[in-house]
């Protein structure tokens, strides 16, 4: 086996290589990174029923999940300005997420137990992110009920706002939380996709 010092010569050499070659690349250079310490954030994307997902972590758990409509690419960058430039495509750091995430989909996980890291968050968005697992798997609740557990009770526009922008969709079940009328209010995956995952709730 070549030498991790090798890495950037055979990488330069990428378009020589067949796609497992590439993915091979991309591991070993995913291992040296972290073996250096030079590996801040970590990225897959996997296939769902509501599209590609963008699954970011770091050291501390799972930073970032975005959907195909958020522009991975502009995610991507956001975490570099955000949290570190040293983000790399290192799809082994996320598989306990990605095993989790089909297991949700499948009908055979209620909640997440990866570790999360919430530092995309602050104040009271992060106030009300870490109050929604409090609605439990197939049940809905207002924003206004938000508001009274977070102890603000007039401040249901901004459980909208901390909703419609939360940073760890699916994950942090924020597609629970309705408008008092019933209807979907705003999400980061779009109505079609809250209302998947409400059905897919209330079908269990």
């Amino acid at each position: 086996m070549t030498a991790n010092h090798d890495l950037p010569r055979e990488l330069a050499r990428v378009d020589h290589v067949t796609p497992d070659q590439l993915r091979t690349l991309q591991v070993r250079l995913a291992a040296a990174a972290q073996g250096a310490g030079l590996l801040d954030v970590a990225y897959r994307i996997v296939d769902s029923p509501v599209g590609p997902l963008l699954l970011a972590a770091t050291d501390a758990g799972l930073v970032r999940v975005a959907f195909a409509g958020e522009d991975h690419n502009s995610v991507l960058q956001a975490l570099s300005d955000r949290i570190s430039p040293r983000i790399l495509h290192a799809p082994t750091r996320l598989d306990a997420v990605a095993r989790e995430l089909d297991e949700y989909f499948d009908g055979r996980r209620r909640a997440f137990d990866v570790p999360l890291d919430w530092r995309l968050s602050a104040g009271f968005r992060s106030s009300v992110l870490h109050h929604l697992p409090a609605i439990g798997y197939g049940q809905t609740a207002p924003y206004a009920a938000v508001a009274r557990l977070t102890g603000r009770p007039r401040a249901f526009r901004a459980v909208g706002t901390a909703c419609a922008t939360n940073p760890l969709p699916v994950v942090v079940p924020c597609h629970r939380v309705l408008r008092s009328d019933g209807s979907v209010g705003g999400y980061r995956g779009g109505p079609e996709a809250k209302h998947f995952l409400l059905t897919l709730e209330a079908a269990a």
